[in-house]
């Protein structure tokens, strides 16, 4: 299934690719085909495809462990570093934010909202000036903000978390309700409704 150019770097040729780039190039790991296909949130062969491109274009370097093959960044390419500027700013929040509150205990969820999520689900408006990010549990609050105030400088916009028990965020408010019914990217765990 094609998907169109993403609203917040329509420079990319789908919402698939961006988030297939975001996924080998921002974060640390080598990935199979499988695993970045899985973090894109890609059918295999559309992440086969994609990724047969970005090598040929020396975007991505392999290794292979037996038969399975391990990408990578290539950090030579003069494409990369530029590429992981765009994909900073438009698609490394979901990225980098999932790496920084992995490790904090208690968290249960955690999931963009608002107008940069409007925008990643593909819904037209202004270009968000900021990151509504949700995290549901019992974390230390302190940490989810250091955690959030790394990753506002990587992405270049401000990122202001909220932290609330899965209680809370079941109760019943206008804010909450706008929330509910919004656009929502799954940052740690599943949506909570």
């Amino acid at each position: 299934m094609r998907t169109t150019a993403p609203l917040l770097a329509p420079i990319f040729r789908s919402e698939g690719q961006a988030r297939l780039l975001a996924a080998l190039l921002l974060g640390g790991d080598e990935l199979s085909i499988s695993d970045a296909a899985d973090r894109a949130h890609l059918a295999y062969p559309t992440a086969h495809r994609e990724v047969a491109r970005l090598l040929d274009a020396g975007i991505l370097e392999e290794r292979k462990v037996g038969r399975m093959r391990l990408l990578r960044a290539n950090v030579n390419s003069p494409l990369t570093a530029p590429l992981r500027d765009i994909l900073l700013v438009s698609t490394g929040p979901v990225v980098l934010l999932a790496e920084a509150l992995v490790g904090i205990p208690g968290i249960e969820a955690a999931f963009l909202y608002g107008s940069f999520a409007a925008r990643m689900r593909g819904i037209e408006g202004p270009a968000p000036h900021d990151v509504d990010l949700m995290v549901l549990g019992s974390p230390d609050a302190a940490q989810v903000y250091a955690a959030c105030a790394r990753v506002e400088e990587m992405v270049h916009r401000p990122v202001n978390p909220t932290v609330m028990s899965g209680d809370e965020f079941r109760g019943q408010s206008g804010f909450l309700s706008e929330v509910r019914s919004g656009p929502a990217i799954p940052v740690i765990g599943e949506l909570p409704w």
